[in-house]
C-alpha cells in the first residue's frame, strides 16, 4: 500500500505491506487530518520512524468481530495493555505500555489501512460527514478541559491562540458560558470567532494576574510567559501544546503565586461525536485544503505555513 514515511526528519511517499496485527480491526482511511504534533514531529519534537498521523476517518474492512464490517468508524490513538498499574487505577491514556497512533511506536493514518483493536473505535453517525469527523480527536482533546476542570458561568476565562485546536477550545468553552475572552493574532483568526459571538483581545488589553484560567495553546515560548503573566494568584494554567526543547521557567513565582499548573492531552471521543451530530461545534470553518495521498508532502508544506488552519488528506 501506499503510505507516507517519516524517518530522520524527512517525509517520504513509499510502497509498505498492508498492517496485519492480530486481534485488531483493519481499516481502509478514508481521509485524514494534519495536525500541529505531525509538523512538530518533522522538525523532530518527537524521535519516530514510521507513518505518521493520528485524525482520521475510515471504514472497517475486517475485524475479530464481524460486525464491524463496512462500520465507518474514528479511533482513539492510545493503545493500552490493560494491565500496568495506570490501566488498572483507570488512568489508561498513560499505559505503561501504551503505542500510539502514529506518535510512539505505532504506523500511523498517512496511508491506505491502519489497524487498532475495537476498543479504540467509535462509530461515526450517519449524519456527521468525513469533514467532520477527522475532526473528532482534536474536538475530544478540546473537550479534556472541562473534563479536568470545573468552568463556572462566573470564570474569567483567557486563551491564547487560536490555530487550528485554540479554535475548537474556544467553541467548547463558548458552550460553557463562561467570561470567555480569546487572543487571536491573525484577521481570518478573530473573524471566525467573532463570527460565533467568541470575545476577542488584545495583548495590550489583557490584565496581569487577573484571570481565574488561562490556557496556552500556542505552544510557543512566548505564548506560555503570556499565559502565566495573565493568570491570578491561585488561578489555573491549563497547557494544551507541546514545547520543543526545554524552557525557561521562573518556579518560584509560580509556587509563590500558588500556580495551578495542568498539562491537558487526550479527551472525550463520545462526546465530540454527540457535538458533532448536534451542530453545537462547526470545525467546517477550519478547513483550509485538501490534498489526495499522492500529494501527501506538498499538503505538509502547506500546513506548515503560518496561519493555515485544517489541510486534510483524502485517500
Amino acid at each position: 500500500m501506499k503510505a507516507l514515511w517519516l524517518e530522520n526528519q524527512k517525509l517520504e511517499l513509499r510502497e509498505v505491506p498492508k498492517p496485519d496485527r492480530p486481534n485488531e480491526a483493519l481499516i481502509r482511511i478514508r481521509k485524514a487530518g494534519i495536525c500541529s504534533t505531525d509538523l512538530e514531529m518533522v522538525k523532530g519534537y518527537y524521535p519516530f520512524t514510521g507513518i505518521p498521523g493520528h485524525e482520521f476517518v475510515g471504514e472497517v474492512v475486517d475485524a475479530p468481530d464481524r460486525s464491524w464490517i463496512g462500520q465507518r468508524v474514528v479511533g482513539e490513538i492510545n493503545v493500552v495493555c490493560g494491565t500496568c498499574e495506570s490501566c488498572l487505577n483507570e488512568r489508561p491514556t498513560h499505559c505503561e505500555n501504551r503505542t500510539v497512533l502514529g506518535i510512539s511506536n505505532r504506523n500511523g493514518v498517512f496511508a491506505e489501512y491502519t489497524t487498532l483493536p475495537l476498543e479504540n473505535l467509535y462509530r461515526v453517525p450517519d449524519s456527521v460527514s468525513d469533514e467532520m469527523a477527522i475532526f473528532t480527536e482534536p474536538l475530544a482533546a478540546a473537550l479534556e478541559i472541562q473534563q479536568q476542570i470545573q468552568i463556572e458561568q462566573a470564570d474569567r476565562v483567557l486563551l491564547v491562540g487560536a490555530g487550528r485546536l485554540g479554535q475548537l477550545i474556544a467553541q467548547t468553552l463558548a458552550l460553557a458560558g463562561c467570561n470567555l475572552h480569546v487572543l487571536a493574532r491573525h484577521p481570518f483568526q478573530q473573524n471566525l470567532l467573532t463570527a460565533r459571538g467568541i470575545n476577542l483581545i488584545s495583548e495590550a488589553e489583557i490584565n496581569s494576574g487577573k484571570w481565574d484560567i488561562v490556557i496556552e495553546a500556542t505552544g510557543s515560548p512566548d505564548g506560555f510567559n503570556l499565559a502565566r503573566k495573565a493568570v491570578r494568584p491561585r488561578g489555573t494554567m491549563v497547557l494544551k501544546s507541546t514545547y520543543e526543547g526545554e524552557m525557561s521557567v521562573n518556579i518560584s513565582s509560580i509556587v509563590v503565586d500558588e500556580i495551578t499548573v495542568l498539562g491537558s492531552r487526550c479527551g472525550p471521543f463520545e462526546s465530540a461525536l454527540q457535538l458533532l451530530e448536534s451542530g453545537a461545534v462547526d470545525p467546517s470553518v477550519l478547513m483550509t485544503a485538501k490534498y489526495s495521498l499522492g500529494e501527501v508532502i506538498e499538503a505538509f508544506k502547506h500546513a506548515s505555513q503560518p496561519g493555515v488552519l485544517k489541510i486534510y488528506i483524502e485517500m
